[in-house]
């Protein structure tokens, strides 16, 4: 996937607010290999453009695209194979399964995909100062810890389009600066875009545009 435009989207719930927002209701593109910051205000639907380009929601006035495609055509059998090969999704609850360790949780999709190695996966973890909870119960890891393997886990796929919402919520700014480091060395070997989203604390990368939602 090259390219994903939104022409005149805008969330059901705003259908009568009058908006004003770079994203909602505009003609938007958004490029493979790109960085964009989509910043907004608690209830703003940040949320939720991420689960309309996830395929996970579709309660949206306009149109959004995949390299020209509609996404309300497509089919079940379409969407598994987006999100097998082309979006990774780093969800604000993070979403481990609490009795499962950090390792077991990480494990659930690369199992699946195949794409790094054990010995890479543990680097990952070191790299992210996690190396020690390897094998502790997700329940049993600080909220930012568990930030820190849902990343881990949503980079053991290929992509076209990374998308993160609220990613550092529950980082310090050290652990933001190496986890913004992580991303961008990962994404730029897959020439991937990257689309983030902030109600505050942005992940420091170097982005190609900023967007007011």
């Amino acid at each position: 996937m090259q390219h994903i435009t939104l022409s005149g989207v805008c969330p059901e719930v705003f259908r009568d607010q009058a908006l004003q927002s770079q994203v909602w209701r505009t003609e938007l593109t958004l490029l493979r290999g790109e960085r964009y910051l989509i910043e907004a205000s608690s209830g703003a639907g940040k949320s939720s453009l991420c689960s309309y380009l996830y395929g996970w929601r579709g309660d949206y006035e306009g149109t959004i695209a995949f390299d020209g495609a509609d996404l309300r055509t497509f089919k079940a059998s379409r969407w598994t194979e987006l999100r097998q090969h082309s979006l990774s999704f780093l969800v604000q609850d993070m979403r481990l399964f609490e009795e499962l360790t950090a390792w077991e949780n990480v494990q659930l999709k690369n199992q699946l995909t195949g794409y790094h190695s054990p010995e890479r996966i543990r680097q990952l973890f070191a790299l992210l100062g996690i190396e020690d909870k390897l094998h502790s119960p997700a329940r049993l890891l600080s909220l930012g810890q568990q930030q820190r393997v849902a990343l881990i886990r949503c980079l053991c796929q290929p992509y076209d389009f990374l998308l993160l919402d609220e990613p550092i919520s529950h980082l310090d700014e050290a652990n933001a600066l190496t986890l913004a480091s992580l991303i961008t060395e990962e994404a730029d070997q897959q020439g991937a875009g990257i689309i983030v989203t902030s109600v505050g604390k942005q992940l420091p990368l170097d982005y190609d545009q900023t967007l007011q939602l």
